[in-house]
């Protein structure tokens, strides 16, 4: 196995409020997928577990090196597994991109606190794709 990028990113957590207030569901449904907003919105205050997702989605594109061209936000997903570390599953034209580029794996770590949330994210290379943290379909397959 390889490191094919990394890439970090950090939101002021006031900000994706603002925009999800301001744009509503039309934001919401455009970047989460509905794992992620049912993980989300269940919560007392959804803003910093919604933050988070935000930017562990740049940090993945960031980290695979390809922006957001060709990639949708929803075909990035962070799920959690009870309290194990988060895990980004890669799907559509993203998982796509990510196959033909030989990534395996992209790991995440995010946190957030009281004014951001942040994230890092390592796009790995190599190694056999049955092992990788990829799940059937999950490129498009």
């Amino acid at each position: 196995m390889q490191i094919e990028g990394i890439g970090t990113d950090i939101v002021e957590i006031d900000r994706i409020k603002s925009v999800i207030l301001r744009k509503g569901q039309n934001f919401l449904v455009r970047v989460f997928t509905r794992a992620e907003l049912d993980y989300c919105l269940v919560r007392k205050n959804p803003y910093p577990c919604l933050a988070a997702r935000f930017a562990a989605k740049e940090a993945v594109l960031k980290a695979m090196g390809t922006g957001l061209a060709g990639c949708r936000w929803t075909d990035i997903e962070v799920r959690r597994t009870g309290y194990a570390a988060p895990e980004i599953v890669l799907t559509g034209n993203t998982g796509r991109i990510a196959k033909n580029r030989g990534i395996i794996r992209v790991m995440i770590s995010v946190s957030h606190g009281g004014v951001t949330a942040v994230a890092f994210a390592l796009a790995v290379k190599g190694g056999n794709i049955n092992e990788s943290g990829y799940r059937p379909g999950d490129a498009g397959d």
